[in-house]
């Protein structure tokens, strides 16, 4: 047995040096092409996540990608593909992407901007290229136009607010400056 398991043991080695692939020295090896000396001077972070609540209870959270403070405001983060969750009082959920924002911290606000993308639970789907939001109270505002589809059917409109109501407290959207709905109704299974 002494000399059986010290055998066995050098059989089992020597099988690791045979199986394994050839490896040659004068090939290089493989690496990533990317600048070293300017990411350790960048401040910044990548798959960042900020939450909150507002002042209402309704939960905030924001994802990024790559987010790192701006140069020109110590208080600004500028931030790559952004995905904002706001999870209602209600129980409704609206999620907000785009391919890049700037939070400020100091007022708890955000400019979402490019290919902005808006997705409620209660069956709205909207577009738009700026949308700017608060987050110490449930606020979001296209400045600019908006298109998309609602449960009603197509929408458009100039501008778009998702606030609580004030004297229901309940969120809802407002859609304002022409308006255009184009109503395709539900045809029942009957």
């Amino acid at each position: 047995m002494k000399i059986i398991l010290p055998l066995a043991a050098l059989g089992i080695l020597s099988t690791l040096f045979l199986i394994s692939n050839n490896f040659h020295p004068d090939e290089a090896l493989p690496m990533v092409d990317i600048d070293l000396q300017q990411r350790a001077q960048d401040q910044g972070a990548t798959n960042a996540t900020f939450a909150g609540v507002t002042s209402s209870g309704d939960e905030v959270i924001v994802q990024t990608v790559r987010s790192r403070p701006s140069p020109e405001d110590s208080r600004l983060f500028l931030a790559e593909d952004v995905t904002a969750d706001f999870l209602l009082n209600s129980g409704a959920k609206v999620k907000i992407t785009s391919d890049r924002g700037e939070m400020n911290q100091y007022n708890q606000t955000a400019s979402l901007a490019g290919n902005v993308h808006i997705e409620t639970t209660t069956g709205y789907v909207m577009e738009t290229e700026l949308l700017k939001a608060r987050f110490d109270d449930l606020y979001a505002e296209s400045p600019g136009p908006v298109e998309g589809t609602a449960p009603a059917g197509d929408l458009s409109a100039g501008r778009m607010v998702l606030e609580n109501d004030a004297e229901t407290g309940n969120a809802h959207l407002l859609f304002t400056d022409g308006v255009k709905l184009i109503y395709q109704p539900q045809i029942s299974e009957e």
